[in-house]
């Protein structure tokens, strides 16, 4: 009986420690719920990132009206949504305007708008909205985009989701123009209350808004919690970091302190692909890279350089484009001599890349008279465009040139250019998916990156008919014909086109390049440090 006994004692006993069968559940469901929060908060603290992004060159001031840099259409893309956009294979897509379509007659395109979409100080976006960025960008002193909407006669609010751009005559490119920083829209609010000033403090319909800025250090953006399309943005801030030196920025990769870089130097690909914590991004370019020449614009223009085409032409052949690229570039960019690559639809065959002839240059110098021509070529901020510049002014020199280089931030290089303070100027051009933007803004007479004034009537008038038409073998005719006043008159020397190079860490995810270069972040994400 007594063993009976502790052993009734020892099963109460134990029945006081063990849980029900009810508490045993409700343990399992606090436990399942504990995980469940435990996960829910790492995915929000995922979703809840800073991207660090780092950018070889400063953006000039950001405001579509008057921007003009590289830099600035990186930053734009996640500031201001634009009415038509690009696909990643160079098509176009709806973007703020949901549909577009053409009059029978190509003399009015009429933009569908997409609704519920508000600017970053809370005003809605509606056709009134389209119609006063439009007007200014055609009207506005400042504006850099009159060249691009010149054909547009007038722009009407049909009702507040619809509005007609009408022309003065048929315009290919204005889809193309659109899906640019003409497409850019910023709330006209903001624009009558910062008037000139607008750039300081951007307000767009953008996925970021602005939040500062420290010139030359860095941009920072936050996320739009408003924004139309907010499921696609995955992070709540980007910081847009200036850092020239393409080893310094890879550096900064590196060591974590960025999260994505732009312009992955070539040379650097090994160097990223043996770092388990970072990933080469490649992709299709339309960006290429030129030497402006100051022709026609004050008194920098007034050098053999600037005067003599045949000065410009034996320039261009004392040049090994092929040895650039290689040593440079790795060989992995396209040289060419025309705005289009080399083998495109719009690419004249008729006029290939010229193969370097010392002893043709030296004869052209001869018959111009300068045997000898000196001039400055500005160069950005890079100890990759400083090796260019350094090679290019070795190879000139062979030929009887005296090349002096003078390097400078891209944003000071672009406004001395822009001011006619330069002989000669090395750029980069994005590209564009139309061929008139590709070529018309460098060297058309009033071309708003015509820094030197180059101006050629019959050019003009090509380039014009050209816009004109939307048959596509016509205007392959015609570009022909303009490459053929190009290259004889020679305002600028294209020197070869990109291949899309990034560079990021292991954890970002979803970052897609598109043909333009530009940084699209929907859809990109930030996971746990590896």
């Amino acid at each position: 009986m007594r063993k009976t006994a502790e052993g009734a004692q020892t099963a109460r006993s134990q029945s006081k420690r063990m849980p029900s069968m009810t508490s045993l559940t409700s343990w399992a469901s606090l436990c399942m719920r504990s995980a469940f929060l435990v996960a829910t908060l790492l995915s929000s603290s995922a979703m809840a990132a800073d991207l660090r992004i780092g950018l070889r060159a400063d953006p000039d001031v950001l405001d579509p009206a008057q921007g003009t840099s590289v830099a600035g259409r990186v930053v734009f893309a996640a500031l201001c949504d634009k009415l038509i956009d690009i696909t990643a294979d160079g098509k176009y897509q709806p973007q703020l305007a949901a549909a577009w379509s053409w009059s029978p007659d190509n003399l009015t395109l009429t933009l569908k708008l997409r609704e519920h979409v508000l600017f970053q100080d809370g005003q809605p976006f509606d056709a009134a909205a389209v119609k006063a960025n439009l007007d200014r960008y055609r009207t506005d002193p400042l504006s850099k985009r009159k060249t691009e909407l010149k054909p547009v006669a007038s722009v009407e609010v049909v009702d507040p989701l619809t509005v007609n751009i009408r022309l003065s005559h048929a315009y290919a490119p204005l889809v193309s123009v659109l899906s640019d920083r003409a497409g850019m829209m910023m709330s006209p609010a903001a624009l009558t209350k910062e008037g000139a000033k607008i750039g300081d403090h951007p307000v767009c319909a953008g996925p970021f808004q602005f939040v500062e800025r420290v010139s030359q250090d860095h941009i920072l953006l936050k996320r739009f919690d408003q924004y139309w399309n907010k499921d696609a943005i995955l992070v709540d801030s980007v910081n847009y970091r200036m850092i020239p030196d393409d080893s310094v920025r890879l550096l900064s990769l590196r060591s974590g302190d960025l999260d994505l870089i732009e312009r992955l130097s070539p040379s650097d690909i090994s160097t990223v692909k043996s770092d388990t914590n970072l990933k080469v991004i490649g992709g299709p370019s339309t960006a290429f890279d030129l030497i402006s020449i100051n022709t026609n614009h004050g008194d920098d223009a007034n050098n053999p350089l600037g005067k003599s085409e045949k000065v410009r032409q034996a320039f261009e052949l004392s040049l090994d484009r092929n040895a650039i690229n290689q040593v440079a570039y790795d060989g992995l960019f396209v040289p060419g001599n025309q705005p289009e690559p080399v083998g495109t639809q719009f690419y004249d065959p008729a006029h290939p890349v010229p193969e370097r002839d010392v002893a043709k240059a030296k004869a052209l110098l001869g018959e111009a008279g300068t045997p000898h021509p000196s001039f400055t070529l500005a160069v950005a901020n890079s100890p990759i465009l400083a090796q260019v510049s350094q090679m290019i002014q070795s190879m000139a020199a062979e030929a009887g040139f005296d090349i002096k280089i003078q390097t400078l931030e891209s944003s000071t290089l672009a406004a001395n250019s822009d001011a006619g303070k330069y002989q000669a100027s090395m750029a980069i051009w994005s590209g564009r998916p139309d061929p008139d933007g590709n070529i018309s803004p460098w060297i058309a007479s009033d071309g708003f990156l015509n820094w030197g004034h180059y101006s050629n009537k019959d050019l003009d008038k090509i380039l014009t008919e050209a816009r004109q038409t939307t048959d596509d073998a016509k205007r392959k005719k015609l570009y022909a014909d303009a490459i053929d006043l190009y290259v004889a008159d020679m305002p600028l020397i294209v020197l070869y086109h990109y291949k899309s190079l990034w560079a990021a860490r292991s954890n970002i995810d979803g970052f897609v390049p598109y043909p333009d270069g530009l940084i699209r972040l929907q859809g990109v994400k930030k996971g746990a440090a590896g």
